[in-house]
């Protein structure tokens, strides 16, 4: 009897989870959201991989974040919202993908709820490439 040869399953080098909270990031980004980060939740729980987080400044702002993010990774990406809490109060808003859970949050309730600090073990996600870099203030 004669062995096939096997080979070693392909890796991604990365994940569509990893790509989905970047492109989301990016987003805030461009939407002029602040302090932006991408905690890798893998480690900590099996529910979701990433979380990505933002800041904006206005009800309007965080509605911009928000659609825009929607459409990117829907409409661009293919992907599926599962659920999307906070819209209508706008102070913080989820938007569940399933393994990436984005939260756009205002100044006040992202230093209440302080998800960053909450989620400290969470290895943060290097964005220096993936975002642009910020303007410069003359």
């Amino acid at each position: 009897m004669t062995e096939t040869p096997t080979t070693a399953p392909k890796t991604d080098p990365q994940p569509r989870s990893l790509e989905l909270a970047l492109a989301a990031a990016r987003v805030a980004a461009d939407n002029r959201g602040r302090d932006i980060s991408v905690l890798d939740m893998r480690e900590l729980t099996p529910e979701f991989d990433y979380f990505v987080i933002s800041t904006g400044t206005s009800r309007r702002q965080l509605h911009a974040i928000a659609d825009e993010i929607d459409d990117k990774l829907q409409k661009e990406m293919g992907d599926t919202r599962l659920a999307v809490e906070g819209y209508q109060a706008s102070r913080w808003i989820l938007l569940d993908y399933g393994s990436v859970v984005i939260h756009v949050f205002d100044d006040e309730t992202r230093a209440y709820y302080a998800i960053d600090e909450l989620w400290a073990e969470a290895g943060k996600v290097d964005l220096t490439d993936a975002l642009p870099a910020p303007k410069q203030v003359e």
